[in-house]
C-alpha cells in the first residue's frame, strides 16, 4: 500500500480534504464540555464510579437521536496499545490526559468529524473538526451532538453559572472554538508577535498545534476563545470570526508584499526545503515540519506545482513517531523513526511529481 493511500485510509476527512481560506486555515474545531449532575469530577471520582459513568455514556450512545448523527465506535484507552493511543493524540482526537486514563474512552464516528472523549477532564468533551474555516458549521455539528445526549444524559447546570466544569474557565457554555492557522510569513516577516499579542487583548488564546504548552511547529497556530462565561455560543463564535478574518488578511497581504519586495528569497527558500524533503535520508520531526511549512507556503504562492496542498496537514501528523511506528509496523528509536520519517516524505512527494 502506498503512503497516499495509508493515509487516506487511517486520517478523517479534515486531513485529507481541503475547506474554505485553506491557504491559511487548516482546521476548525468546537469543543463542549459537559459533566453528569451530581457526580464527581473524573479528577476526583473512584475508578468503580468513572465505569459507572462510561457504562452510561455507551447506552446513551445507542439512544436513537445520536445514531441519527451516524456510525460511532467507542474505544476504551485500556484495550488500546500505547501506540494507537498516541495516534490518536496525534490526529487530534483525543488529549494527552485522556491517553493516561484508566477508564477513559473516545467515542468516534467513522469520519472523525465527531468524537467524543470520555472521563477526560469532564466527564464528557464533544469535539466536532472540520477542513478548513468552518468554525460556525462545527458549532452546528457539535450542539446536534450535545442535545442528542442531552436526551438520556441530565448535564450539571447552574441558572446563574451555566454548565458546572472541572475547571473554572470553562463554565457557562463549555464551549472552545478554535481554528489553527498556517502563519509562515507573518513569522518570517517578524509580525507574528505583535499580532498575537493582539489576541490575547481580546479574549482570545493562542496555542501550539497541540493545544495548551505545546510548540507552534511548522507555523501552525491555534486561536481559540478564553472566555466562557457570560457569552453565549454566537458571541464566542462572532469574536473569533472577527479576529480570525484578520488574521488571515494579515497573512495574505505579508505573503503579497513579500513576493514583490523579494521574490527571489522566498523562490530560493521554498526550494531549498523542497529539495530537502525529496532526497534527506534523516530528518526529526521539527525540521520535517519547518521544511513542510515552506513547501505549503511555495504550493499556496504558485512557485511549486503538481504537489497536493494538502499535503502538510496530512503529513504533520503521518510524520509523528507513533503514527510513523503503525505505518512500519515496528517499533522504533528516535534515528530509526529520523530514517523511516524521510523515506515516507521523498515517497509522498513522488507521487505527486
Amino acid at each position: 500500500m502506498s503512503v497516499s493511500d495509508f493515509i487516506q485510509r487511517a486520517s478523517g476527512r479534515w486531513l485529507r480534504e481541503d475547506g474554505p481560506e485553506s491557504d491559511v486555515v487548516i482546521s476548525s474545531r468546537v469543543r463542549i464540555a459537559r459533566n453528569l449532575e451530581d457526580r464527581a469530577f473524573p479528577m476526583v471520582a473512584a475508578e468503580e464510579d468513572q465505569q459507572r459513568l462510561l457504562t452510561e455514556v455507551t447506552s446513551a450512545a445507542q439512544a436513537d437521536e445520536v445514531r441519527k448523527l451516524g456510525e460511532f465506535h467507542m474505544l476504551p484507552m485500556r484495550d488500546l496499545t500505547p501506540v494507537t493511543r498516541q495516534v490518536l493524540v496525534e490526529k487530534h482526537l483525543i488529549s494527552p490526559t485522556l491517553l493516561e486514563s484508566r477508564v477513559g474512552a473516545v467515542l468516534l464516528r467513522m469520519d472523525e468529524e465527531l468524537s467524543v472523549m470520555v472521563n477526560e477532564e469532564d466527564h464528557l468533551r464533544m469535539q466536532c473538526l472540520l477542513p478548513g474555516y468552518q468554525p460556525v458549521e462545527a458549532f452546528h455539528q457539535a450542539d446536534r451532538l450535545d442535545d442528542a445526549f442531552e436526551q438520556t444524559l441530565n448535564f450539571a447546570f447552574d441558572e446563574q453559572k451555566g454548565y458546572l466544569t472541572a475547571c473554572p474557565t470553562n463554565v457557562g457554555t463549555g464551549m472552545r472554538a478554535s481554528v489553527m492557522m498556517h502563519l509562515p510569513v507573518l513569522v518570517m516577516t517578524g509580525q507574528i508577535n505583535r499580532i498575537l499579542s493582539a489576541v490575547g487583548h481580546v479574549g482570545l488564546a493562542v496555542r501550539g498545534i497541540y493545544g495548551e504548552g505545546s510548540d507552534a511547529l511548522g507555523n501552525l497556530f491555534q486561536i481559540s476563545n478564553q472566555i466562557t462565561l457570560g457569552q453565549s455560543e454566537q458571541e464566542i463564535l462572532h469574536n473569533l470570526n472577527a479576529v480570525a478574518l484578520q488574521i488571515i488578511d494579515h497573512e495574505r497581504n505579508a505573503r503579497q508584499h513579500l513576493m514583490r519586495e523579494a521574490r527571489e528569497k522566498v523562490e530560493d527558500r521554498v526550494c531549498r526545503s523542497f529539495g530537502i524533503l525529496a532526497y534527506a535520508r534523516q530528518i526529526d520531526s521539527r525540521e520535517a515540519m519547518e521544511r513542510l511549512s515552506d513547501v505549503r507556503l511555495g504550493i499556496d504562492l504558485d512557485i511549486i506545482k503538481g504537489v497536493s496542498a494538502s499535503i502538510l496537514k496530512e503529513l504533520m501528523v503521518a510524520t509523528q513517531p507513533a503514527f510513523l511506528q503503525m505505518f512500519f509496523g515496528q517499533e522504533m528509536n528516535p534515528q530509526e523513526r529520523d530514517g523511516k520519517r524521510a523515506a515516507m516524505i521523498r515517497d509522498r512527494l513522488r507521487q505527486d511529481t
